[in-house]
């Protein structure tokens, strides 16, 4: 009589374990239904970034392989999304050579970027006697001897998306913007601001989330 009784509680025990799962199953089909149908109605854009221009304060190749780097560059972002907020956190900016950064981290802060709205930044990147990795000599050697030199300004940071009062968790957003900078000169691009050479890029910027 007793394992008459054990096996009918282990059979509405698989009874319930079976139903469980089938009501997981259906929680999660619907929850992934409704993320795709949200994801379909809002249609979410990355931001989009623009390097406007480079002010250069200082940009000297004191030997083969050595830089220094004071530059003041103008970023302009917009968020092209209509239904969808933009929180922008823990932003850092910086230049790179090669792969190979030249720069300190210079921070941009925290801002919210509305629907369609345009945030401009004017950060100043810094990076006195910075050895260039012994690969890149020459390249920079042949850079310094053309009178340009082609450098990436980046910044890498932390994004949020709004959507009403929904806020989203945080993701990794990387931008890349290629800059090719006269090394000391005012060329016909160039225009002299003090005793700066403001440069006009207009240069689209790669950016992933």
């Amino acid at each position: 009589m007793s394992e008459k009784v054990c096996s009918h509680h282990k059979s509405k025990r698989r009874r319930v374990l079976r139903r469980c799962c089938a009501g997981l199953l259906i929680f999660n089909f619907i929850l992934l239904l409704v993320i795709l149908l949200i994801w379909a109605i809002l249609q979410p854009k990355k931001p989009r970034f623009i390097l406007q221009d480079a002010t250069i304060f200082a940009l000297n190749v004191s030997a083969a392989n050595v830089i220094s780097t004071t530059v003041q560059i103008t970023i302009y972002s917009r968020n092209p999304n209509s239904k969808i907020g933009v929180y922008y956190d823990k932003l850092d900016s910086f230049a790179t050579y090669h792969n190979q950064q030249i720069t300190y981290y210079t921070v941009i802060p925290p801002v919210y970027q509305g629907h369609k709205d345009v945030n401009v930044w004017s950060p100043f990147l810094y990076g006195n006697d910075v050895p260039v990795a012994p690969y890149n000599g020459l390249a920079l050697a042949q850079d310094q001897s053309n009178g340009a030199i082609k450098m990436t300004i980046k910044i890498d940071g932390r994004v949020k998306w709004k959507v009403g009062s929904f806020i989203s968790g945080r993701y990794h957003l990387h931008v890349s913007c290629p800059a090719y900078i006269p090394l000391g000169n005012a060329k016909a691009n160039g225009i002299i601001v003090g005793t700066a050479v403001k440069y006009q890029l207009s240069q689209s910027c790669s950016v992933s989330v």
